[in-house]
């Protein structure tokens, strides 16, 4: 079995409570089945008989996880709780366990072609993702600042780079996916991929090397395109408060480029936020401490799909700790949806900002 080749982190996760805290599902349903230990130790039960794999309630609680892979990321030994439960997933779609929704979420994912739709000219390519294309103003802030940069830009729409796949435990079906999303793109020549969402980020340039597929562009997130276009911003940002993609931080070393877009743009701290830790130069973090996931579910890619009374609960809980009266940046385009749909707040991403600024 998958989990079998976590065995160490295993039997280590399920005595420490350390991470408790850090289970953005936990802290808005409350139940302790919901933290990193807990799941651990049930996945533990798991190893010493694997015929507890069908057990339901084991199931369901897997399936709740948001994988915001804060737990691994802050652990002072990096043991993969977010790795274990993928694994979990894998074991449980390989035993043909997998529930109705989870199921239903697949099969619509392989009946799409995973080759995006490409058009137009330019050695830089825009992927244009579900959740990009969910929020229209983000297309048009990064064509905005494309256009003030004097950069010819293809778009890429559609398509799947198999990371929805991957969380849900459809591994192989998630490889298939990338592979055809690649060759796609490669066909093109395209220099730079940019992508809004930290998601396919997190998929082109980490997903795809493990399965071996090679995408012959260099990826960039949207935060770092910009930053190396050098605009010179009219207008500066003011106050405001920046929540952290799961993505972007926990699975790829807190990349550096949101914050530096928005010493770009001269944001300026938002009152009573606390400073992340990690970087002294960022004073405007948002949340109680700089290890808590605010994403509304970002690191499950489908969690509102799987889980939506959770993801509402989720935003409310980041409503609860803003501050209404500033701005709320964010770099993911679906934890703008989330909180948009599901909060009173002020929310923008990086790229509607930067363009806002111009």
């Amino acid at each position: 079995m998958n989990i079998d080749n976590f065995q160490e982190d295993i039997k280590k996760c399920r005595f420490c409570f350390m991470c408790r805290h850090l289970s953005g599902v936990s802290n808005v349903t409350f139940r302790e089945a919901d933290t990193p230990r807990i799941r651990t130790a049930m996945v533990y039960g798991i190893t010493l008989d694997k015929s507890k794999l069908s057990n339901a309630d084991f199931i369901e609680t897997i399936y709740s996880a948001d994988l915001s892979a804060a737990c691994r990321f802050h652990c002072v030994n990096h043991f993969d709780e977010t790795g274990i439960v993928l694994a979990a997933r894998r074991d449980i779609v390989e035993n043909d366990l997998a529930p109705e929704d989870v199921n239903a979420i697949a099969k619509k994912l392989v009946a799409e072609n995973p080759a995006p739709k490409i058009s137009g000219t330019g050695d830089v390519l825009y992927y244009v993702d579900s959740d990009t294309a969910a929020l229209a103003s983000e297309a048009k802030a990064f064509d905005k600042i494309a256009k003030k940069a004097g950069v010819k830009y293809r778009v890429a729409k559609g398509g799947s780079t198999g990371k929805a796949l991957y969380v849900l435990g459809f591994a192989e079906a998630a490889k298939l996916a990338a592979e055809a999303f690649a060759e796609a793109v490669n066909k093109t020549g395209v220099k730079t991929v940019v992508v809004s969402s930290p998601a396919a980020y997190d998929a082109l340039v980490n997903d795809f090397k493990a399965w071996g597929v090679k995408l012959d562009a260099k990826v960039m997130h949207v935060s770092e395109f910009i930053v190396s276009l050098k605009l010179k911003f009219s207008k500066k940002a003011g106050k405001l408060c920046y929540l952290e993609s799961d993505f972007l931080k926990n699975y790829n070393g807190n990349l550096k480029f949101p914050r530096a877009l928005l010493a770009q743009v001269k944001a300026e701290s938002g009152e009573g936020f606390t400073t992340d830790l990690t970087n002294e130069k960022t004073p405007f973090m948002f949340g109680t401490n700089n290890e808590e996931s605010y994403t509304c579910g970002e690191g499950a890619v489908v969690f509102v799909q799987l889980r939506p009374e959770i993801v509402k609960k989720m935003a409310k809980y980041v409503e609860a700790r803003a501050d209404k009266d500033v701005l709320l940046a964010v770099a993911s385009p679906y934890t703008k949806t989330q909180l948009s749909k599901n909060a009173k707040l002020k929310v923008s991403t990086l790229t509607e900002i930067a363009a806002e600024c111009l």
